[in-house]
């Protein structure tokens, strides 16, 4: 009897390689044409209720899927590859990195653990974060998806510092941990305190300065207080690079103020942390290299594809000791431990809390052999160098003001021109822009008010796009009938 076939590759390899060719003539064509296209276009509501349909029981076979693919997904992407996405920080993206992610599905590598050659690329990625913010030579880490994660998994190294063996078994036990950080500090790390268990209230948000950064003095009262009232401060989170405006918190006092209460200190440095690379730009940096934990993104600055995030943490033996797990299933026999494919320990699975992981260091690893890392510290350069423009045009330009400092690549502000309800107007000319295709800028609040927020992230990005964005909005803003104030 012959066997049922089930394997999903083509019997004939012919019109696979041709449909190959066909998308990669796709993805680079769109590339090189990218700033003669549109920014970002709504979705049109027959093409949103295609993807109600049913599970496909049937294929269609994968050029009719792919003609799919151009028809209903590729026009409506967010547009954060183009040089006018300016809405939030978000890398984007490089033609090599993007080659790589074919290198990378056809090895279909679990980078979770065993001895193979994913697992030696991503310990070079860890090792050169580590050189690459002054952290030591024993330092630990891992690729995860964001910093959303990397935060977590900080936090939790933080808490088993704190608390010691028994909170991964018992729990806190009655301990009121405490954190820190600055009223700016991004959505994920309140969020990282409610799945550790601890509470989001734990958090203590402490107030900023005139340049937006933690206010050092309402810090130590805060700590003082909180030990006086029977809590467990155990954690300071420095923010560098908030998102709001780009402020970077004081590190070196922040190192010296958790030395001196015996603190963790983690950095959530999610896109500043790749500012190390610009001899300009890595002085903003000094004290990073004493934090216990930092936490940043490869898919902002470095301009790798998504997802890639990074944590670092000093004392490697704390992320396995907040995470390691004896399974018989994953463990090699005593007599072989450093022989076959079950070798190679310790494994990435014993240092975070993912089992199943992508080849995510590949990408990475490309795209610094291709480029070097001096090519990413002229991005960060670059970036700056266009926000700061942009920041002048708007001091200059009748009915824009700036609502904060430009510290790095983030200007916030606002078009004014005396009106009422300058708050709405200035969230509609945001999405007007955004309607049009022609940028993608976002919206914020900063110090009260809404602000228009450009954020300059892309290397492609040149400061002929800060001068067209301007226009934009004054133009913008008369279409709406509020004429520019003489």
């Amino acid at each position: 009897m012959t066997e049922p076939q089930t394997s999903l590759d083509p019997a004939d390899w012919t019109g696979l390689r041709a449909l190959g060719h066909r998308m990669l003539d796709h993805v680079i064509d769109r590339l090189a044409r990218l700033r003669h296209s549109k920014v970002w276009q709504p979705m049109p509501a027959p093409i949103r209720a295609s993807f109600r349909a049913t599970l496909p029981r049937t294929g269609i076979g994968a050029d009719a899927a792919y003609d799919e693919f151009l028809r209903r997904i590729a026009p409506y992407a967010s547009g954060n590859t183009h040089p006018r996405f300016m809405g939030w920080v978000q890398g984007g993206g490089n033609p090599v990195a993007m080659l790589t992610a074919l290198l990378e599905a056809s090895l279909n590598e679990n980078c979770g653990g065993r001895d193979h050659a994913g697992l030696a690329v991503e310990r070079q990625i860890i090792a050169w974060s580590a050189e690459m913010l002054g952290l030591p030579t024993s330092t630990g880490g891992l690729l995860v998806t964001g910093s959303s994660m990397a935060n977590f998994i900080a936090l939790l190294c933080a808490r088993r510092q704190a608390l010691g063996a028994a909170v991964r078994t018992h729990g806190l036990g009655g301990h009121r941990l405490t954190g820190y950080a600055q009223t700016g500090v991004h959505r994920c790390v309140p969020g990282a305190f409610d799945m550790a268990g601890i509470g989001s209230d734990a958090l203590r948000r402490i107030p900023t300065d005139a340049a937006c950064r933690i206010d050092l003095g309402a810090l130590e009262a805060q700590i003082i207080a909180d030990r006086a009232t029977g809590h467990t401060p155990f954690l300071i989170v420095a923010t560098a690079g908030t998102v709001d405006v780009g402020a970077i918190d004081p590190l070196p006092a922040l190192a010296d103020l958790a030395a001196r209460y015996g603190l963790w200190l983690h950095v959530d440095a999610a896109f500043a942390a790749l500012a190390a690379l610009s001899p300009r730009h890595a002085g903003l940096l000094t004290g990073i290299e004493r934090a216990d934990s930092v936490a940043f993104d490869f898919h902002k600055w470095a301009q790798i594809q998504y997802d890639c995030g990074c944590v670092l943490v000093r004392a490697e033996q704390l992320m396995l000791d907040s995470f390691a797990q004896n399974a018989p299933y994953l463990s090699a026999a005593p007599t072989s431990a450093a022989r076959g494919l079950s070798g190679g320990t310790p494994w990435p699975c014993d240092l975070g809390p993912d089992l199943s992981r992508s080849f995510r260091a590949l990408k990475i690893w490309m795209t610094l052999q291709s480029y070097g890392a001096d090519a990413l510290g002229a991005v960060v350069d670059q970036t700056c160098a266009v926000a700061t423009h942009l920041g002048a045009l708007i001091d200059a330009t009748p009915g824009l003001t700036r609502l904060a400092p430009v510290a790095l690549n983030i200007v916030g502000f606002r078009y004014d021109d005396g009106g009422d309800d300058l708050d709405a107007l200035n969230a509609d000319l945001v999405a007007d822009l955004q309607d049009s295709g022609e940028f993608v800028v976002s919206s914020t609040v900063i110090d009260g008010k809404r602000a228009i927020r450009a954020a300059f992230v892309n290397h492609r990005t040149v400061k002929a796009d800060a001068d067209a964005l301007v226009a934009a909005i004054l133009a913008a803003a008369t279409a709406r009938q509020r004429p520019i104030p003489n």
